[in-house]
């Protein structure tokens, strides 16, 4: 099973990264491989904002579309994200923000994943992994482009 792990420490605020991060709509906008996200429903539970969302992932001529479940806690900055339907046999996803200052914090992103057949493990693994080690840049990227460049 396929797993793995990113932390580092970004010039923003912890808010600011969770809000960067929460924002799923706008993942088709900047992050790799992702081409569409739609959110199907949001309900609030216990003070966190829980949504069903599908998303697409394309490369090349490959295209999944698979369901998770998101939910989005404001109090302690996380994101969690499991799937539900789709091409993974499982798919866990953490976001943890933590934070070190008034304008910075540290960022730590966890994905561990597994795919329900062997020949698509075969044909997007790659692939993904090569996304993910992208995914901390672009959400940093995108950081930048929404509240500027740390000075």
């Amino acid at each position: 099973m396929p797993s793995f792990i990113d932390t580092r420490s970004v010039p923003h605020s912890a808010l600011n990264m969770y809000k960067i991060i929460a924002d799923v709509e706008q993942y088709p906008q900047y992050l790799p491989l992702c081409e569409a996200l739609i959110v199907k429903s949001r309900e609030q539970r216990r003070g966190k904002d829980i949504l069903i969302a599908d998303m697409t992932v394309a490369y090349k001529v490959v295209r999944e579309t698979y369901s998770s479940r998101v939910v989005l806690d404001r109090q302690k900055y996380r994101v969690f994200v499991e799937s539900i339907t789709g091409p993974f046999h499982h798919l866990d996803n953490r976001w943890t923000i933590k934070e070190v200052s008034a304008n910075s914090c540290e960022v730590e992103f966890f994905i561990d994943y597994e795919f329900k057949s062997r020949p698509l493990q075969l044909l997007m693994g790659s692939m993904f992994d090569y996304a993910f080690h992208k995914f901390s840049d672009a959400f940093v990227a995108r950081a930048e482009e929404v509240y500027g460049k740390a000075s």
